[in-house]
């Protein structure tokens, strides 16, 4: 694609929030975009790749899983792909036996082994949850504990808590837990969105169709912050990387958690049945075990081979890829900062994951960039509405 001429519109992040701005300001104010982004591929953490010796599609950044019960959000992604019918399942492995995931009828009678009626696994836990007030829990773990019970929680709760914050639970605040939940049936999908499924052609393609428009220029390998100059002050600019970054950390580094991905190749056609496998016992070093094959079974694969990644948990440090926002009173008080700094750039919005310094599933960055577009963007551009900085809070 040649070069645009002088931009309308320059979108920082080529994620789904991202390509969602410059697709609708291409598609539907006909605005000549420029999206920038310092890696060398567009996608943000949705890409995806064919593993070289296998082919078998591998999310690079860890396991994407489509789903959504937004009627607008769906109407628009599926301009862009189809979508199969995986519907997501997860296992978790404790102690030498793999249960269904997340806690539901069979697990509760598999892990007490005996068969419990609803009503009676649901007086059950009750009775083992009753050692703990809810109102009264000091900790994560005092949390989980009067949640669900001691049993359940020591099982499936307290090592992979530990493991994902590097953390004893007795040393997490017990915020950091609203509920856990328990199914009294056998229902074991792991969503309960109306629309569930990956993308037939994968996530690779989906973006790249996102951004095929005569007037979005894609510029990879590229570092805002190298070219900043050359559009600050000058044209609107939607923003969609980390926050703190934008400023230079001037109210100070806000903290996430980051996951190390070990891909591998096996000999072997099959690994382990299913396409996630939680690993809840705390001495086993990672958290979970992807099967890439699994997530499009009605693809034709190379028998005698399968890719798995096994993942880890721990806190960012600078120059990690930060994943998950660990929002600490700490990182509130920082944030509402750079909220008040953001405010007075001109033409920037932030939005996304990072910009908003907010966990938002590929769903919600896409909703919320839509969002964007209806509320600040399009008045902006068609209605000559004064574009006003700062971030989304949708």
């Amino acid at each position: 694609m040649s070069p645009l001429s002088a931009p309308d519109l320059v979108v920082v992040g080529s994620g789904f929030f991202g390509l969602t701005i410059a697709e609708r300001c291409a598609s539907e104010l006909g605005l000549k975009v420029l999206v920038l982004d310092r890696r060398h591929h567009l996608g943000g953490n949705a890409y995806s790749e064919p593993e070289p010796e296998t082919g078998i599609e591998v999310h690079v950044y860890g396991a994407h899983l489509f789903h959504t019960s937004n009627e607008k959000v769906w109407e628009y992604v599926t301009r862009f792909t189809e979508f199969t019918s995986y519907q997501h399942r997860v296992f978790a492995k404790y102690q030498g036996q793999v249960y269904s995931f997340p806690m539901n009828l069979g697990l509760i009678n598999q892990f007490f082994g005996k068969s419990h009626t609803p009503d009676e696994a649901r007086a059950l836990i009750a009775e083992q949850a009753s050692e703990i007030d809810t109102a009264d829990a000091a900790n994560l773990e005092e949390k989980g504990i009067s949640l669900i019970g001691r049993p359940l929680y020591e099982a499936f709760v307290k090592g992979y808590t530990a493991k994902q914050w590097q953390t004893d639970p007795k040393d997490l605040s017990a915020d950091i837990i609203s509920r856990l939940p328990v199914r009294y049936n056998f229902d074991n999908r792991y969503f309960n969105d109306k629309y569930e499924g990956l993308p037939v052609d994968g996530y690779t393609a989906w973006l790249e169709r996102m951004a095929d428009h005569p007037n979005i220029e894609v510029r990879l390998n590229t570092d805002f912050f190298d070219v900043a100059e050359e559009f600050k002050g000058t044209v609107p600019i939607v923003y969609t990387g980390p926050v703190d970054e934008y400023f230079g950390n001037s109210e100070g580094r806000l903290s996430w958690r980051t996951v190390d991905l070990e891909p591998e190749v096996l000999e072997v056609d099959d690994f382990q049945g299913t396409s996630v496998m939680n690993y809840n016992d705390q001495e086993v070093p990672y958290t979970r075990i992807h099967e890439f094959k699994h997530f499009h079974p009605e693809r034709t694969y190379l028998p005698g081979k399968t890719v798995i990644v096994h993942e880890y948990s721990r806190f960012a440090e600078e120059g990690d890829e930060p994943y998950y926002p660990i929002n600490t009173a700490e990182d509130r008080a920082k944030l509402l900062k750079y909220r008040e700094l953001a405010k007075k750039e001109p033409m920037v919005l932030f939005g996304g994951r990072l910009g908003t310094y907010k966990y938002l599933d590929m769903h919600m960055a896409i909703g919320s960039a839509l969002t964007m577009f209806e509320n600040k963007l399009r008045p902006h551009f068609a209605e000559g509405a004064e574009l006003t900085s700062g971030g989304v809070d949708e």
